[in-house]
Protein backbone atom coordinates (compact mmCIF):
# COMPACT_ATOMS: atom_id res chain seq x y z
CA UNK A 1 0.00 0.00 0.00
CA UNK A 2 2.82 2.36 0.42
CA UNK A 3 4.25 2.45 -3.06
CA UNK A 4 1.05 2.86 -4.04
CA UNK A 5 0.43 5.85 -1.85
CA UNK A 6 3.83 7.00 -3.28
CA UNK A 7 2.62 7.01 -7.26
CA UNK A 8 -0.96 8.14 -6.81
CA UNK A 9 -1.67 10.72 -9.22
CA UNK A 10 -3.98 13.60 -7.74
CA UNK A 11 -6.67 12.87 -10.58
CA UNK A 12 -7.92 9.57 -9.07
CA UNK A 13 -8.76 11.88 -6.18
CA UNK A 14 -11.07 13.97 -8.33
CA UNK A 15 -13.55 11.25 -9.76
CA UNK A 16 -17.18 12.55 -9.89
CA UNK A 17 -16.09 15.67 -8.74
CA UNK A 18 -17.95 19.00 -10.83
CA UNK A 19 -16.37 21.18 -12.92
CA UNK A 20 -15.73 24.67 -11.55
CA UNK A 21 -17.87 27.68 -11.86
CA UNK A 22 -16.32 30.82 -12.30
CA UNK A 23 -16.42 34.09 -12.54
CA UNK A 24 -13.84 36.54 -14.36
CA UNK A 25 -11.45 39.10 -11.73
CA UNK A 26 -12.55 41.33 -13.97
CA UNK A 27 -15.98 41.59 -12.83
CA UNK A 28 -17.40 43.67 -9.98
CA UNK A 29 -18.11 42.51 -6.22
CA UNK A 30 -21.96 43.12 -6.80
CA UNK A 31 -21.25 40.91 -10.32
CA UNK A 32 -19.67 38.37 -8.04
CA UNK A 33 -22.28 38.10 -5.39
CA UNK A 34 -25.21 37.91 -7.83
CA UNK A 35 -23.27 34.84 -9.44
CA UNK A 36 -23.17 32.96 -5.78
CA UNK A 37 -26.44 33.50 -5.49
CA UNK A 38 -27.18 32.47 -9.01
CA UNK A 39 -25.40 29.41 -9.12
CA UNK A 40 -26.43 28.78 -5.65
CA UNK A 41 -22.21 27.60 -4.68
CA UNK A 42 -20.68 28.13 -1.77
CA UNK A 43 -17.52 29.16 -3.64
CA UNK A 44 -17.13 30.52 -7.28
CA UNK A 45 -13.61 30.25 -8.70
CA UNK A 46 -11.78 33.53 -10.21
CA UNK A 47 -10.08 33.52 -13.15
CA UNK A 48 -7.58 35.44 -14.97
CA UNK A 49 -9.34 35.43 -18.47
CA UNK A 50 -12.18 38.16 -19.47
CA UNK A 51 -14.96 36.85 -21.80
CA UNK A 52 -17.74 39.63 -21.01
CA UNK A 53 -18.34 40.62 -24.21
CA UNK A 54 -18.24 37.62 -25.41
CA UNK A 55 -20.51 35.39 -22.97
CA UNK A 56 -24.53 35.48 -22.55
CA UNK A 57 -23.65 34.93 -18.76
CA UNK A 58 -21.36 38.86 -18.66
CA UNK A 59 -18.99 37.45 -16.22
CA UNK A 60 -18.28 33.81 -16.93
CA UNK A 61 -15.90 32.85 -18.60
CA UNK A 62 -16.00 31.11 -22.07
CA UNK A 63 -15.29 28.05 -23.84
CA UNK A 64 -12.84 29.78 -26.29
CA UNK A 65 -10.45 31.06 -23.66
CA UNK A 66 -7.09 32.39 -24.29
CA UNK A 67 -4.44 29.94 -23.44
CA UNK A 68 -2.66 31.45 -20.72
CA UNK A 69 -6.20 31.55 -18.68
CA UNK A 70 -5.77 30.70 -14.79
CA UNK A 71 -7.34 30.29 -11.78
CA UNK A 72 -6.00 33.02 -9.68
CA UNK A 73 -8.21 32.61 -6.52
CA UNK A 74 -11.70 31.97 -5.23
CA UNK A 75 -14.45 34.26 -3.66
CA UNK A 76 -17.14 33.21 -1.10
CA UNK A 77 -20.08 34.89 0.67
CA UNK A 78 -17.19 35.43 3.54
CA UNK A 79 -15.57 37.47 1.71
CA UNK A 80 -18.62 39.87 0.59
CA UNK A 81 -19.60 39.82 4.19
CA UNK A 82 -16.38 40.94 5.65
CA UNK A 83 -15.93 44.01 3.08
CA UNK A 84 -19.28 45.34 3.47
CA UNK A 85 -18.46 45.11 7.58
CA UNK A 86 -15.55 47.47 6.62
CA UNK A 87 -17.22 50.76 8.29
CA UNK A 88 -16.03 52.63 5.16
CA UNK A 89 -18.51 50.51 3.44
CA UNK A 90 -21.24 50.03 6.15
CA UNK A 91 -22.90 53.72 4.77
CA UNK A 92 -23.05 52.93 1.50
CA UNK A 93 -22.88 49.32 0.58
CA UNK A 94 -24.09 50.01 -3.41
CA UNK A 95 -20.78 52.11 -3.93
CA UNK A 96 -18.93 49.39 -2.41
CA UNK A 97 -20.54 46.34 -4.55
CA UNK A 98 -19.23 48.56 -7.60
CA UNK A 99 -15.59 48.25 -6.18
CA UNK A 100 -13.71 45.73 -8.33
CA UNK A 101 -13.20 42.22 -7.22
CA UNK A 102 -9.69 41.92 -7.02
CA UNK A 103 -10.33 43.72 -3.87
CA UNK A 104 -11.31 40.42 -2.17
CA UNK A 105 -8.30 38.54 -3.43
CA UNK A 106 -5.66 38.41 -1.45
CA UNK A 107 -2.28 39.14 -3.67
CA UNK A 108 0.87 37.10 -3.91
CA UNK A 109 -1.16 34.70 -1.16
CA UNK A 110 -0.49 31.35 -3.48
CA UNK A 111 -3.89 30.13 -1.60
CA UNK A 112 -5.25 28.13 -5.21
CA UNK A 113 -2.26 26.81 -6.73
CA UNK A 114 -2.90 24.42 -10.31
CA UNK A 115 -2.08 21.08 -10.33
CA UNK A 116 -1.43 18.71 -13.63
CA UNK A 117 -3.43 15.45 -13.37
CA UNK A 118 -0.14 13.11 -13.59
CA UNK A 119 0.96 15.47 -10.34
CA UNK A 120 1.54 13.19 -7.31
CA UNK A 121 -0.72 12.93 -3.97
CA UNK A 122 2.73 14.11 -2.31
CA UNK A 123 2.85 17.09 -4.96
CA UNK A 124 -0.82 18.11 -3.83
CA UNK A 125 0.29 18.00 -0.06
CA UNK A 126 3.52 20.15 -0.59
CA UNK A 127 1.90 22.52 -2.37
CA UNK A 128 -0.95 22.61 1.28
CA UNK A 129 2.01 22.96 2.99
CA UNK A 130 3.21 25.91 1.26
CA UNK A 131 0.10 27.52 1.98
CA UNK A 132 -2.27 26.68 -1.00
CA UNK A 133 -6.36 26.00 0.37
CA UNK A 134 -6.92 24.61 -2.77
CA UNK A 135 -5.89 23.11 -5.60
CA UNK A 136 -7.13 23.41 -9.27
CA UNK A 137 -6.76 20.16 -11.38
CA UNK A 138 -7.62 19.47 -14.93
CA UNK A 139 -10.65 16.59 -15.56
CA UNK A 140 -10.06 14.08 -17.38
CA UNK A 141 -12.30 12.67 -19.70
CA UNK A 142 -13.05 10.60 -22.47
CA UNK A 143 -15.27 13.13 -23.88
CA UNK A 144 -13.92 14.86 -27.07
CA UNK A 145 -13.53 19.11 -26.12
CA UNK A 146 -15.91 19.38 -29.52
CA UNK A 147 -18.49 17.44 -27.64
CA UNK A 148 -18.48 19.53 -24.66
CA UNK A 149 -19.04 22.76 -26.70
CA UNK A 150 -22.11 20.97 -28.42
CA UNK A 151 -23.52 20.85 -24.83
CA UNK A 152 -22.79 23.74 -23.26
CA UNK A 153 -25.75 25.93 -25.45
CA UNK A 154 -28.29 24.05 -23.17
CA UNK A 155 -26.28 25.08 -20.16
CA UNK A 156 -26.64 28.49 -18.08
CA UNK A 157 -23.01 28.65 -17.34
CA UNK A 158 -19.53 27.67 -18.89
CA UNK A 159 -17.35 25.94 -17.92
CA UNK A 160 -14.29 25.39 -19.87
CA UNK A 161 -11.13 27.75 -19.58
CA UNK A 162 -8.16 26.62 -22.37
CA UNK A 163 -10.61 24.06 -23.67
CA UNK A 164 -10.65 21.95 -20.61
CA UNK A 165 -12.59 21.70 -17.21
CA UNK A 166 -11.40 21.73 -13.98
CA UNK A 167 -12.34 20.92 -10.54
CA UNK A 168 -11.27 21.98 -6.97
CA UNK A 169 -9.33 19.49 -5.00
CA UNK A 170 -9.45 20.05 -1.78
CA UNK A 171 -7.41 19.45 2.22
CA UNK A 172 -10.50 17.89 3.12
CA UNK A 173 -10.68 15.28 0.31
CA UNK A 174 -6.83 14.33 0.78
CA UNK A 175 -7.36 13.75 4.28
CA UNK A 176 -10.36 11.49 3.42
CA UNK A 177 -8.26 9.96 0.63
CA UNK A 178 -5.50 9.49 3.51
CA UNK A 179 -8.23 8.43 6.35
CA UNK A 180 -8.45 5.29 3.93
CA UNK A 181 -5.19 4.18 4.11
CA UNK A 182 -4.38 5.25 7.52
CA UNK A 183 -3.18 1.51 8.80
CA UNK A 184 -0.74 2.30 6.62
CA UNK A 185 0.80 5.37 9.17
CA UNK A 186 0.34 3.26 12.54
CA UNK A 187 1.45 3.79 15.27
CA UNK A 188 2.10 7.52 14.49
CA UNK A 189 -2.28 7.10 13.49
CA UNK A 190 -3.01 6.27 17.22
CA UNK A 191 -0.53 8.29 18.87
CA UNK A 192 -2.00 11.27 20.89
CA UNK A 193 -1.28 14.58 19.33
CA UNK A 194 0.23 15.98 22.00
CA UNK A 195 3.25 14.52 21.21
CA UNK A 196 3.12 14.81 17.13
CA UNK A 197 3.58 18.56 17.70
CA UNK A 198 0.47 19.13 15.98
CA UNK A 199 -1.47 21.46 17.75
CA UNK A 200 -0.84 25.25 17.40
CA UNK A 201 -1.76 26.87 21.12
CA UNK A 202 0.04 30.26 20.03
CA UNK A 203 -2.08 31.61 16.55
CA UNK A 204 -5.68 30.36 17.57
CA UNK A 205 -8.16 32.81 16.74
CA UNK A 206 -10.91 33.67 19.82
CA UNK A 207 -12.69 36.82 21.65
CA UNK A 208 -14.83 36.67 24.74
CA UNK A 209 -18.51 36.65 24.55
CA UNK A 210 -19.26 40.23 25.38
CA UNK A 211 -16.75 41.79 22.82
CA UNK A 212 -17.94 43.60 20.13
CA UNK A 213 -18.84 41.82 16.70
CA UNK A 214 -16.96 44.42 14.77
CA UNK A 215 -13.81 43.08 16.80
CA UNK A 216 -13.92 39.77 14.87
CA UNK A 217 -14.36 40.51 11.51
CA UNK A 218 -10.65 40.97 11.22
CA UNK A 219 -10.58 37.39 12.33
CA UNK A 220 -13.13 36.26 10.48
CA UNK A 221 -10.69 37.31 7.38
CA UNK A 222 -8.29 35.77 8.49
CA UNK A 223 -9.90 32.96 9.64
CA UNK A 224 -10.67 32.12 6.53
CA UNK A 225 -7.56 31.75 5.03
CA UNK A 226 -6.36 30.02 7.94
CA UNK A 227 -9.39 27.42 7.24
CA UNK A 228 -10.27 27.50 10.95
CA UNK A 229 -12.66 29.50 12.66
CA UNK A 230 -13.13 32.37 15.69
CA UNK A 231 -13.75 30.88 19.22
CA UNK A 232 -15.69 32.64 21.89
CA UNK A 233 -14.82 32.30 25.36
CA UNK A 234 -16.22 33.43 28.34
CA UNK A 235 -14.53 34.96 31.34
CA UNK A 236 -13.22 32.46 32.57
CA UNK A 237 -11.41 31.14 29.04
CA UNK A 238 -13.53 28.71 28.42
CA UNK A 239 -15.07 27.93 24.82
CA UNK A 240 -19.05 28.23 24.87
CA UNK A 241 -18.65 28.30 20.83
CA UNK A 242 -17.48 29.59 17.66
CA UNK A 243 -18.19 32.02 14.55
CA UNK A 244 -17.27 29.51 11.80
CA UNK A 245 -16.77 30.64 8.12
CA UNK A 246 -18.70 28.01 7.37
CA UNK A 247 -22.21 29.01 8.96
CA UNK A 248 -21.22 32.70 7.64
CA UNK A 249 -21.07 31.45 4.30
CA UNK A 250 -24.86 30.03 4.37
CA UNK A 251 -26.11 33.66 5.48
CA UNK A 252 -27.71 36.52 3.15
CA UNK A 253 -24.62 39.65 2.81
CA UNK A 254 -26.86 41.66 5.35
CA UNK A 255 -25.24 39.78 8.08
CA UNK A 256 -22.60 42.48 8.37
CA UNK A 257 -24.90 44.87 9.68
CA UNK A 258 -25.15 42.65 12.65
CA UNK A 259 -21.04 42.27 12.78
CA UNK A 260 -21.48 45.96 13.02
CA UNK A 261 -23.85 46.34 15.77
CA UNK A 262 -23.90 42.86 18.01
CA UNK A 263 -21.53 41.19 20.82
CA UNK A 264 -19.35 38.37 20.01
CA UNK A 265 -21.97 36.39 22.12
CA UNK A 266 -25.01 38.01 20.08
CA UNK A 267 -23.69 36.92 16.69
CA UNK A 268 -23.43 33.76 17.54
CA UNK A 269 -27.13 33.29 18.38
CA UNK A 270 -27.80 35.45 15.13
CA UNK A 271 -26.04 33.39 12.31
CA UNK A 272 -26.84 29.80 13.94
CA UNK A 273 -29.64 27.38 12.17
CA UNK A 274 -32.60 28.77 11.00
CA UNK A 275 -31.80 32.51 10.97
CA UNK A 276 -31.78 34.97 13.46
CA UNK A 277 -34.14 35.44 16.55
CA UNK A 278 -36.81 38.32 16.07
CA UNK A 279 -35.50 40.50 19.05
CA UNK A 280 -31.82 40.45 17.91
CA UNK A 281 -33.66 41.63 13.80
CA UNK A 282 -34.68 44.17 15.70
CA UNK A 283 -31.84 45.54 17.86
CA UNK A 284 -29.68 45.24 14.87
CA UNK A 285 -32.10 47.51 12.89
CA UNK A 286 -32.65 49.94 16.00
CA UNK A 287 -28.62 50.16 15.58
CA UNK A 288 -28.07 51.17 12.73
CA UNK A 289 -30.92 53.72 12.97
CA UNK A 290 -29.08 55.08 15.62
CA UNK A 291 -25.41 55.00 13.49
CA UNK A 292 -27.35 56.49 10.41
CA UNK A 293 -26.54 53.44 8.10
CA UNK A 294 -29.87 53.23 6.08
CA UNK A 295 -28.80 51.59 3.37
CA UNK A 296 -27.92 48.35 5.75
CA UNK A 297 -31.56 48.41 6.52
CA UNK A 298 -32.69 48.16 3.38
CA UNK A 299 -30.62 44.90 2.47
CA UNK A 300 -32.25 43.35 5.83
CA UNK A 301 -35.66 44.42 4.28
CA UNK A 302 -34.86 42.00 1.50
CA UNK A 303 -33.53 39.83 3.21
CA UNK A 304 -36.54 39.35 5.61
CA UNK A 305 -39.08 39.08 2.24
CA UNK A 306 -36.28 36.35 0.90
CA UNK A 307 -36.00 34.23 4.17
CA UNK A 308 -39.45 33.69 5.05
CA UNK A 309 -39.36 30.41 3.28
CA UNK A 310 -36.58 29.19 4.14
CA UNK A 311 -35.18 26.46 5.85
CA UNK A 312 -32.43 23.98 7.37
CA UNK A 313 -32.57 20.55 5.96
CA UNK A 314 -29.74 17.81 5.37
CA UNK A 315 -27.27 18.07 2.02
CA UNK A 316 -24.47 16.89 0.54
CA UNK A 317 -21.84 19.97 -0.29
CA UNK A 318 -18.28 19.65 -2.25
CA UNK A 319 -16.03 21.50 -0.17
CA UNK A 320 -16.04 22.04 3.78
CA UNK A 321 -19.69 22.13 4.59
CA UNK A 322 -19.74 24.84 2.93
CA UNK A 323 -23.65 24.98 1.88
CA UNK A 324 -25.27 25.67 -1.47
CA UNK A 325 -27.50 28.51 -1.05
CA UNK A 326 -30.65 29.06 -1.49
CA UNK A 327 -31.90 32.28 -2.89
CA UNK A 328 -31.13 35.19 -0.63
CA UNK A 329 -31.93 33.71 2.64
CA UNK A 330 -29.55 31.01 4.81
CA UNK A 331 -29.26 27.92 3.10
CA UNK A 332 -31.56 25.25 2.36
CA UNK A 333 -29.25 22.41 4.25
CA UNK A 334 -28.03 21.75 7.77
CA UNK A 335 -26.01 24.42 8.37
CA UNK A 336 -23.94 23.58 11.72
CA UNK A 337 -24.36 25.38 14.09
CA UNK A 338 -22.22 27.31 16.64
CA UNK A 339 -21.29 24.78 19.29
CA UNK A 340 -17.20 24.66 18.84
CA UNK A 341 -15.74 21.11 17.80
CA UNK A 342 -14.14 20.46 20.65
CA UNK A 343 -10.78 17.30 21.42
CA UNK A 344 -8.17 17.06 23.84
CA UNK A 345 -4.73 17.03 24.18
CA UNK A 346 -4.61 13.22 24.39
CA UNK A 347 -6.88 12.61 21.48
CA UNK A 348 -5.56 10.29 19.15
CA UNK A 349 -4.95 11.93 15.84
CA UNK A 350 -6.96 9.24 13.88
CA UNK A 351 -9.87 9.96 16.03
CA UNK A 352 -8.94 13.96 15.40
CA UNK A 353 -9.19 13.12 11.76
CA UNK A 354 -12.89 11.14 12.08
CA UNK A 355 -13.97 13.96 14.32
CA UNK A 356 -13.06 17.05 11.77
CA UNK A 357 -14.43 15.12 8.78
CA UNK A 358 -17.60 14.30 10.26
CA UNK A 359 -18.46 17.64 11.08
CA UNK A 360 -17.71 18.53 7.78
CA UNK A 361 -14.50 21.31 9.39
CA UNK A 362 -10.99 21.19 8.77
CA UNK A 363 -9.96 22.12 12.12
CA UNK A 364 -10.83 20.94 15.71
CA UNK A 365 -10.75 22.98 19.04
CA UNK A 366 -8.02 21.24 21.46
CA UNK A 367 -9.45 22.25 25.26
CA UNK A 368 -8.69 21.16 28.69
CA UNK A 369 -10.73 19.08 30.87
CA UNK A 370 -12.20 22.21 32.49
CA UNK A 371 -12.75 23.21 28.55
CA UNK A 372 -10.72 26.17 28.56
CA UNK A 373 -9.26 26.55 25.41
CA UNK A 374 -5.67 25.10 24.89
CA UNK A 375 -5.35 25.24 20.84
CA UNK A 376 -6.40 24.20 17.71
CA UNK A 377 -5.57 20.91 15.26
CA UNK A 378 -6.12 21.99 11.28
CA UNK A 379 -5.60 19.49 8.89
CA UNK A 380 -2.51 21.70 7.76
CA UNK A 381 -0.83 20.48 10.47
CA UNK A 382 -1.74 16.92 10.06
CA UNK A 383 -0.12 17.26 6.27
CA UNK A 384 3.07 17.78 8.26
CA UNK A 385 2.83 14.47 9.93
CA UNK A 386 1.70 12.31 7.01
CA UNK A 387 4.21 13.78 4.80
CA UNK A 388 6.97 13.07 6.96
CA UNK A 389 5.60 9.67 6.92
CA UNK A 390 5.56 9.03 3.19
CA UNK A 391 9.41 10.40 3.01
CA UNK A 392 9.92 7.79 5.32
CA UNK A 393 8.26 4.99 3.23
CA UNK A 394 10.00 6.39 0.11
Amino acid sequence: MAPRLLLQEVSDLCLGKPPLKSVSISATVGEALSALKRFGEGSLSVWSCDHSEKSNVDIICSSDSAEDCRCVGKVCMVDVICFLGKEENLTSPATALEAPLEVLIPKGSGLVRHLEPHDSLVDAIDRILEGAQNLVIPIQSRRTTAARKKLLPNRSFNTLHNHREYCWLTQEDIIRYLLNYIGVFSPTSNTPINSLQVIDSENFLAVHYDDPASAVLPLISQSLVQQTSVAILDVDGRVIGEISPYTLNTCHESVAAAIATLSAGDLMAYIDCGGPPDELVQLVKERLEEKKYGAFLELMEEESMSYSSSFCSTSSDEEFGWGRRSGGGYSARLVRRSEAIVCYPWSSLVAVMVQALSHRVSYVWVVEEDATLFGTVTFASMFKVFRESLRSLA
